[in-house]
């Protein structure tokens, strides 16, 4: 038996395989792309420590690809076997929970596990994780909340709670916590690149466009090393220089920042979930501002293509979806469809979300697509209200509220677009008249 970082009991064969467990987890925490060889490295010199096993099985789980679910259950069920304190069984039972697609059970078996063990930084950065993929800021902030009266600055890992604490916040809309909290974070440790991202939400909440792209400069030089949430920062950026008109800046960072083909990252794991959603959602808010994308759309098509089937990150779908129609590829389309209706008959968390949110929208982008813009307001506008339960922030889910305000405005659906406004009013601090994806809009409907 050994110690975690964190003073935790864990099962380990030398105090240097628990270091390196340690060392695994602060990478993963900083979003770090050597997290998984190092991960790899743990396992050839334990192969036996359960919390390695997990590890193993989280990490599969966290690329949102169906082909990596029977890893993570393997794992899963090995890390049960070799476990032998409660807190080990506890998380590999989560962890076969998140693989068999109950991901309320893990939450729930995380939450659990912190109030116990609240220094499991583990068990927090999991529970953030998925709460925020099922649309639950206030669980993320509970959860956060909770365990934050038993950490300090001289508990390693405090950096991650801090930055966990003002993106929960963040998206709750509480700023100027959030705003604290994501602050001391960077200060404690600039290298905590989910902190970084933190603040540039709020910033992006509060129309501050210029400071955001001071923040961001300033910290770049600690994106080197940086896993693919390096591409989501760039992609904040982007959507900063988007809002001040500065579309040729927004391409750049495109091409070589948050889509750059040429990067080992994007290159490893190009259909990944979040780069996908990087990818279609600023291409598809460009071409409402009528800029030429050139052939951008077609490579995310061709991923697109090959993941008909795989609804395990629902808010991922519609962007699928939106690549697939903006190449006119409408069979491939229906096709997607059509798996989809499939995966929301299975059991799980995610089948009420499919047919509840996802498939709705992915309905509407469809017939936004093919010119039918009152058949897209019916399919989206029951979505409208239960959206956020396919997970991403306000700033993601954006795209998706601007799909349908621009199908309501072409149908001619006036109420729709007042009503999208008027949701987007009330939930933004800076009004539409001031964001470049509403204000037209916004001059044309009165709200």
């Amino acid at each position: 038996m050994a110690t975690d970082a964190q003073g935790l009991t864990m099962t380990a064969a030398s105090d240097a395989t628990a270091a390196a467990y340690d060392h695994v987890v602060e990478r993963y925490l900083k979003y770090r792309a050597d997290a998984g060889p190092r991960l790899k490295a743990l396992l050839a010199l334990d192969p036996e420590m359960p919390m390695a096993q997990v590890l193993q099985g989280a990490f599969a789980m966290l690329a949102y690809n169906a082909a990596m679910v029977p890893r993570a259950a393997a794992a899963a069920e090995k890390a049960a076997t070799l476990a032998r304190t409660g807190r080990e069984r506890a998380h590999a039972a989560a962890l076969a929970r998140w693989a068999a697609g109950d991901v309320d059970g893990a939450l729930a078996g995380w939450e659990a596990i912190m109030a116990d063990h609240p220094h499991d930084v583990l068990a927090v950065r999991l529970h953030h994780f998925c709460a925020f993929w099922l649309g639950s800021a206030a669980r993320m902030l509970r959860a956060v909340n909770a365990v934050g009266p038993h950490w300090s600055a001289a508990i390693p890992g405090f950096a991650n709670i801090l930055a966990c604490r003002c993106f929960a916040n963040e998206e709750c809309g509480h700023y100027a916590e959030a705003e604290e909290a994501g602050r001391a974070a960077v200060a404690l440790d600039p290298e905590d690149l989910w902190a970084t991202h933190g603040v540039a939400h709020i910033m992006e909440m509060q129309g501050r466009r210029a400071e955001g792209i001071a923040w961001l400069k300033a910290l770049e030089p600690h994106l080197d090393g940086g896993a693919n949430l390096v591409h989501h920062i760039w992609w904040h950026r982007a959507m900063f220089h988007l809002e001040r008109g500065e579309q040729a800046e927004v391409l750049r960072l495109y091409d070589h920042g948050f889509r750059d083909l040429g990067s080992p990252l994007t290159q490893a794991m190009p259909d990944l979930y979040v780069d996908v959603q990087n990818a279609a959602s600023m291409l598809f808010r460009l071409g409402r501002h009528g800029v030429d994308v050139g052939d951008r759309w077609s490579e995310i098509a061709d991923k697109a293509e090959a993941r008909i089937g795989d609804c395990l990150s629902t808010f991922t779908l519609p962007h699928w979806m939106m690549a697939l129609t903006a190449t006119g590829r409408f069979q491939a389309a229906a096709r997607m469809l059509d798996a989809m209706h499939d995966a929301a008959k299975q059991p799980g968390t995610v089948a009420p979300i499919l047919r509840d949110a996802a498939i709705p929208v992915c309905e509407a982008v469809l017939a936004h697509a093919q010119g039918d813009h009152a058949r897209a307001v019916a399919a989206m506008r029951p979505a409208i209200g239960v959206m956020h339960r396919m997970g991403g922030s306000h700033a993601q889910q954006d795209v998706l509220e601007q799909l349908f305000l621009d199908a309501a405005l072409a149908a001619g659906a006036e109420e729709d677009a007042r009503m999208l406004l008027e949701r987007v009013a009330g939930r933004h601090p800076v009004p539409p008249e001031r964001r470049v994806g509403y204000a037209e809009a916004a001059r044309a409907v009165r709200h």
